[in-house]
């Protein structure tokens, strides 16, 4: 049996890494084998393709140049780290995912949602997480939340208003085309209730019981 493919996908300042280190803490509790990883990055490959994407300016990007380095570091993570571990019977969880890429170039920077698949299926194939954990929260407190965090990967929280309510609608078309894949939690709540439904999605919808 291969492992279960996981991911977490939110806007900015939803609450999701914070939530992928609970997680982590559950899986580790448990004594159940997985892997922790994110996107852009996973790899060293992927790594040096992350700083490029989530430092500097908004517009330091064509939307399609932006696109295809998010697809190649992509590219090097599922081939390097996702499928071996989960061809190894490991667990694999990732903080964002290809959804994410459908949202931000697909459906905010207008390259279209159809070409993102296409794209998708060409450099990676028929390759979709077993289940997709959305948090949920409003572009104005996401970003309040985000505003405290250190660090200066912040090329996407500084866009417009505007970008961000369109992340957030391309997320929720995303769970409603795709309800069984989903699971949507609302961000606004204590994070240990977010957790506990998070747990209780990974048993309803997986089996899978932390």
């Amino acid at each position: 049996m291969k492992g279960l493919f996981i991911t977490f996908e939110g806007g900015e300042g939803s609450g999701k890494t914070t939530q992928v280190a609970l997680l982590k803490n559950a899986f580790a509790k448990a004594k159940i084998d997985a892997v922790f990883t994110r996107e852009p990055g996973g790899c060293p490959e992927a790594e040096a393709i992350r700083t490029l994407l989530l430092t500097g300016a908004g517009d330091k990007w064509q939307p399609l140049t932006e696109t295809l380095l998010f697809q190649a570091a992509r590219v090097e993570h599922v081939q390097r780290l996702i499928k071996p571990s989960l061809e190894a019977e490991k667990h694999v969880i990732s903080d964002r995912f290809f959804d994410s890429t459908c949202v931000y170039q697909g459906h905010a920077r207008g390259l279209g949602v159809d070409y993102m698949k296409a794209l998708h299926k060409l450099t990676v194939g028929d390759f979709t997480p077993d289940l997709t954990i959305y948090i949920d929260i409003t572009p104005e407190d996401g970003l309040k939340r985000a505003s405290s965090r250190n660090g200066n990967e912040t090329r996407f929280e500084s866009l417009d208003i505007s970008f961000h309510h369109k992340v957030r609608e391309g997320f929720l078309n995303s769970a409603r085309q795709e309800p069984q894949r989903f699971a949507v939690i609302d961000g606004a709540q204590g994070k240990e209730q977010v957790h506990s439904q998070i747990l209780d999605a990974l048993d309803t919808k997986l089996g899978l019981k932390l």
